[in-house]
């Protein structure tokens, strides 16, 4: 049945009733107004009538007037006789008026009374049968009205019940299964016998969620083949991958994480972190996930060789559909192997190493030549000699300079780096470092001012290193500075640590290259001062071996601020 046919049907049924229960209340109270109506009529006037006739019998003796009014109400009297017996008790009275005589007796006037009240008797009678016929008629009314409401409540009732019901039924049934395929179950599938309007849904249904499963299929068959196609891809990437979801699950792993890891294939799927109680390479890796600094590279014994690993950690963000921010998906970890470059690395260091110690011997036998030249016992240099002699051995303590930061560097890759701290007051590592450094200064016309504290702690450092980044600080702001020009050096008191800066005023270095000034052969670009680039990448590393910071501050046409913070 359709469901307009339905509301239809209910409402008709209803309605129905409603009018069904209004005609016969109606009816009912009409036949009780007509009862009502009918006493009055019939026998409330024939009490009029009599009383009438009474009040006219007590005044007939005294005026004319009476005798005409009683004959009045006995002809309104003859013409309302409603009762059995009425009729001949109104002839009787009929009777008996007309032979009143002039005077009027008493025993006249007494008959014709008892006549009256036997009408009066005959009319009250009538009236109490009839109020009891009336209030028998009206319980009767009552109780099927009653009969017939509850009826009515009974049939509502259950229209209320079925009619919602069958009505909302095939729209339940059609939101779950719409809820269904959101759920991705496109097997789902509706059926209305015998509902012509729903019917026409479900086959439209049905036919969508047959399309949604063959399109499924098709999809799930494509994705699982780019699946394959990126596993195949990952396995034969030579550098260990691993994949993890947020909860630290393991995604995948390809072969080369498999054996790097030592690890068999079932892992895939647990948990990371219970795995990693039992490989302490993997800890390692799930304790880097949560380290800020790059980790240092990993040395692990793979393919019959020591070799080196450099994590490479990429948090996973994507955005889901109809979403707006990123949510976290994972991690993905990739072990890069720089063994290759690692040796590389390590025979470039040698090689720098064994060059730079070859060199400081001829260095050395050029700068005492070019001291046995200057000697004027074996004979007087023109001027032009001079000029050529100091241009030589300038040029001479420029390439043993170079030749000592390179081997501070080897000594540093290679580890070789050896400390020997002894307790020293700031001051003198400032006061030695001004002594290097004056002969420059006073090339430059640089005024080197002193900013020392009365009271400061002690230092517990490498004398030689520190008071080597001291002067190589110091060196660097003569050279960056214009003719006669301040630069201040001195030290101040934090905390428990102890600051050495030197300050000067030159031309500044743009806040881009504040980390790269500190990295290995950085120059910054348009620089004119001749370097090798790796001064300040030393000083780092002497600081850090101490374990101080060393950092700057700067900014273009306001000079610069160097300064090592180092442990009281």
């Amino acid at each position: 049945m359709k469901i307009q046919r339905r509301i239809t049907l209910g409402i008709g049924i209803l309605f129905a009733m409603i009018l069904l229960l209004g005609i016969q209340s109606v009816s009912y109270v009409r036949q009780l107004s007509q009862a009502t109506g009918t006493i009055l009529a019939d026998n409330y006037n024939s009490l009029q009538y009599a009383g009438g006739m009474l009040q006219s019998l007590n005044d007939i003796g005294e005026d004319s007037v009476s005798r005409h009014i009683l004959r009045e109400n006995l002809a309104l009297q003859r013409q309302n006789i409603t009762e059995i017996n009425e009729r001949e008790s109104t002839s009787t009275l009929e009777r008996h008026i007309a032979s009143l005589s002039d005077p009027v007796t008493e025993a006249e006037i007494r008959t014709v009374r008892q006549d009256l009240f036997r009408i009066m008797e005959l009319n009250m009678a009538a009236i109490r049968a009839k109020s009891l016929a009336v209030e028998e008629r009206a319980d009767y009314v009552m109780w099927w009205l009653i009969v017939v409401a509850a009826l009515c409540a009974v049939i509502a009732g259950a229209i209320l019940v079925w009619f919602p019901r069958s009505v909302l039924r095939p729209i339940d049934v059609l939101k779950r299964g719409i809820t269904e395929i959101a759920n991705h179950n496109y097997e789902q599938r509706l059926e209305f016998p015998g509902n012509r309007e729903f019917e026409s849904v479900a086959e439209s249904f049905n036919d969508m969620a047959a399309k949604l499963d063959e399109y499924r299929r098709s999809s799930l068959d494509d994705l699982m083949a780019a699946k394959k196609r990126i596993e195949a891809i990952v396995d034969t990437l030579h550098e260990p991958i691993v994949g993890l979801d947020p909860d630290r699950r393991i995604l995948f792993m390809n072969r080369e994480a498999l054996s790097v890891l030592n690890l068999p294939q079932e892992v895939v799927g647990r948990n990371a972190t219970e795995v990693a109680l039992s490989n302490d390479l993997l800890r390692r890796l799930i304790r880097g996930l949560c380290e800020k600094k790059d980790p240092e590279p990993l040395k692990i014994y793979a393919d019959n060789k020591e070799s080196y690993f450099q994590v490479e950690n990429t948090p996973l963000y994507i955005t889901p559909v109809g979403g707006s921010e990123r949510q976290f998906v994972g991690n993905l970890i990739v072990l890069n192997n720089i063994t290759r470059f690692k040796e590389l690395d390590s025979a470039k260091t040698n090689f720098i190493s064994t060059v730079s110690h070859e060199m400081k011997t001829p260095i050395s036998s050029i700068l005492m030549s070019l001291q046995l030249l200057g000697d004027t016992r074996l004979g007087e240099l023109n001027t032009e000699q001079k000029q050529l002699v100091g241009s030589i051995k300038e040029s001479s303590d420029r390439l043993l300079s170079i030749t000592g930061e390179l081997l501070n560097m080897t000594q540093i890759e290679t580890g070789k780096l050896k400390l020997m701290p002894k307790i020293t007051k700031p001051i003198e590592l400032i006061n030695y470092a001004v002594k290097a450094t004056q002969v420059l200064a006073d090339r430059f016309c640089c005024f080197v001012e002193v900013d020392y504290p009365e009271k400061i702690s002690k230092l517990f450092v490498d004398n030689e290193k520190i008071a080597w980044v001291i002067t190589n600080l110091l060196s660097n702001a003569i050279h960056h500075s214009p003719e006669k020009s301040r630069i201040i050096i001195g030290a101040v008191q934090r905390e428990k640590a102890i600051e050495i800066y030197v300050r000067d005023f030159g031309r500044g270095i743009d806040p881009r290259y504040h980390t790269s000034i500190f990295e290995r052969y950085f120059r910054v670009p348009g620089t004119k001062v001749q370097g090798s680039g790796l001064g300040l990448a030393i000083s780092k590393e002497f600081v850090e071996a101490h374990g101080g910071t060393i950092s700057v501050e700067s900014e273009i046409g306001k000079g610069s601020r160097f300064s090592i913070l180092l442990p009281a």
